[in-house]
């Protein structure tokens, strides 16, 4: 991104103060300890899953590779943001540097867009499973789901890359504080020197473009699906095709819903509390949920993860066990 050389072009800014939640030293402490709970459930329950799909051969679909991923994704979701996040919490200066801004920025929004082409990606999936249950072995093969995986992944790291480069190259020359936890694109184009009317349409296009037309997308899918199983003549079959989408259109309408607020509601900035507290919660309480979601709704997971608890219990009697011996 060359962001070393867009460091040049600031005068005298050549780090950041990220403010995040003013506050006394104890309720930063209890912030610290409550959002690190968070941090560590969210990093289990992602993580089971993703040992799930890899240890089940059951699980080796398009649907659940598609899964798979998404959790691995979130897992990296939370990593790019709370980790700076915790070290604030008790950290006196709060100070990012301004190559680690902009490269926080960068993944932030990078994995946001991916998380958007894969919701799209496995929505896709469930409308063909469904709709053409026949086609569907023969089109969604192993070779053509990994080349979706690709895709999500290549197409989400390149989609926010533009606005993050055009805004890395804007003079920054005080002041330096962003009211946020993160370094946002918003803030940072509040920040410059100098106006910057390319930079924001930029920035704002492909942050909308991206939201909308896969929510589209996503919304279009699943009104086919609907069609479809309203059609079909028996009531089991109903409940097993809404459990397999109820659960990916509850994360569809929990991530969507917030990050519709902060970038593509034109009224959202008027609230200085508003994309502290919508950020937070596409960035921490979201992916915490996903795993809930997908677990409770979904009978394969559920046993796949309890098999994963089995092992892992069979690990830790292993693990203690040569303890023993090598204290004896």
């Amino acid at each position: 991104m060359n962001i070393s050389e867009s460091a040049s072009h600031s005068e005298s800014v050549r780090e950041f103060i990220l403010l995040g939640f003013p506050c006394s030293r104890e309720i930063q402490v209890i912030l610290f300890m409550f959002f690190s709970i968070i941090y560590l459930l969210t990093l289990m329950g992602n993580g089971a899953i993703i040992c799930a799909v890899c240890w089940d051969q059951h699980l080796h679909t398009p649907m659940y590779i598609l899964l798979g991923n998404f959790a691995f994704l979130e897992t990296w979701y939370v990593n790019s943001t709370v980790p700076n996040t915790l070290i604030n919490f008790l950290s006196e200066s709060k100070a990012i540097s301004f190559t680690g801004c902009f490269l926080q920025l960068y993944f932030f929004f990078s994995m946001g867009s991916t998380e958007c082409f894969f919701l799209s990606a496995m929505s896709f999936d469930r409308y063909f499973a469904i709709c053409h249950p026949l086609h569907y072995a023969t089109v969604m093969t192993g070779r053509r789901c990994f080349s979706l995986v690709i895709a999500c992944w290549v197409c989400g790291f390149l989609w926010y890359l533009v606005p993050v480069i055009l805004i890395s190259r804007l003079p920054f020359c005080g002041p330096n504080a962003i009211d946020h936890f993160v370094c946002d694109s918003g803030p940072l184009l509040t920040l410059s020197c100098a106006p910057a009317p390319m930079s924001k349409l930029t920035s704002y296009t492909l942050s909308s473009l991206i939201i909308l037309l896969s929510f589209l997308f996503i919304l279009i899918s699943y009104a086919l699906v609907l069609l479809v199983v309203l059609r079909l003549p028996l009531a089991s079959s109903w409940q097993k095709a809404f459990s397999t989408c109820g659960s990916h259109l509850a994360v569809v309408l929990l991530f969507y819903g917030t990050i519709m607020v902060m970038h593509v509601s034109p009224g959202s900035s008027h609230f200085t509390s508003l994309p502290k507290i919508m950020t937070l919660f596409y960035a921490m309480v979201t992916p915490l949920i996903n795993p809930l979601i997908y677990s409770l709704r979904n009978k394969d997971m559920k046993k796949a993860l309890r098999k994963v608890l089995e092992k892992f219990k069979i690990s830790l009697k292993v693990f203690g066990s040569r303890c023993r011996r090598n204290v004896g």
